[in-house]
């Protein structure tokens, strides 16, 4: 399993319409082929700072997800809101417990 982390950092005013978006794709990103799980996070000291946290059965399913149309679309609406670069990494989860 593959876990895909993205930190994205907003203008305050664009926080309710990135969450707007996120709200009515979430359904759809989540069962995209291959996602097998979903989560939002918001940062507790910076209520403009998401994290998602998306789970994947393989590299190839996260890489059909972001050439997909869905994701184009998706991005496309959030990219604009943005104000710092979002970082991203691709983990595996070596212990849980």
């Amino acid at each position: 399993m593959l876990i895909r982390i993205v930190r994205l950092s907003f203008n305050s005013e664009h926080v309710e319409e990135f969450l707007n978006n996120f709200e009515i794709n979430k359904s759809k990103i989540r069962n995209f082929k291959g996602c097998e799980k979903l989560e939002l996070l918001r940062d507790k000291n910076h209520e403009n700072v998401f994290f998602t946290y998306s789970y994947w059965n393989s590299d190839v399913d996260l890489e059909n997800y972001r050439n997909s149309e869905l994701f184009a679309s998706v991005w496309a609406k959030t990219k604009i809101l943005f104000n710092d670069k979002p970082q991203a990494w691709s983990v595996e989860r070596l212990v849980e417990m």
